[in-house]
């Protein structure tokens, strides 16, 4: 069942999060220092990832900016999930920005993450500048995956502009929580 992203109010701070890569490196928030911070969730297995992974490998803002891709799905009911997956995910779509496991899932939790993809960007301020989708396009809408939705906040963040409202949220799969673990008031 497809999901819309949380509209998380604008304004609000980047969560700080320490986390490991698919190699085992830990990254946290304080690292990433480009102006621009997007923070995607993301997996290998939903059919909307898959949908974008390409143009989200290919995708380059002409702005200087951070990436940071965190799955956040529970692995032992989603193996397609796991890390050895996530790195063959990466690999096909050519992502090189950092992947991260937030096996614990309080990251997702703390951005107000709830499904797969959901796009979060931050200026350099690391308050929350928009927040919703990749672009318009869905798995079987016949529109072009192109990534203008997030390329426009990207243009407008690194000049210091907002993003005007009402900003698209992202569609996709649920975040796959944990048993237990669903965030409050959360049924999915």
């Amino acid at each position: 069942m497809a999901l819309t992203s949380t509209l998380v109010p604008l304004g609000t701070t980047a969560p700080d999060f320490t986390l490991p890569d698919l190699e085992g490196v830990t990254h946290r928030l304080v690292d990433f220092t480009a102006p621009v911070l997007v923070v995607a969730f993301v997996c290998n297995h939903c059919p909307y990832v898959q949908h974008i992974e390409l143009a989200l490998g290919r995708f380059t803002p002409t702005h200087e900016l951070d990436v940071v891709a965190i799955s956040s799905n529970d692995i032992s009911r989603y193996p397609d999930d796991a890390p050895a997956a996530l790195a063959e995910q990466a690999e096909r779509a050519g992502w090189q920005f950092p992947y991260l496991l937030d096996s614990d899932q309080q990251t997702a939790k703390a951005y107000g993450a709830v499904c797969t993809p959901d796009f979060f960007v931050y200026g350099s301020d690391r308050t929350l500048a928009y927040r919703g989708a990749f672009d318009e396009s869905t798995p079987g809408n016949g529109r072009p995956v192109t990534g203008a939705a997030l390329a426009a906040a990207i243009d407008l963040v690194s000049a210091g502009q907002p993003v005007p409202e009402p900003h698209q949220p992202s569609m996709g799969c649920s975040i796959k929580w944990l048993p237990g673990n669903e965030p409050t008031g959360d049924s999915r």
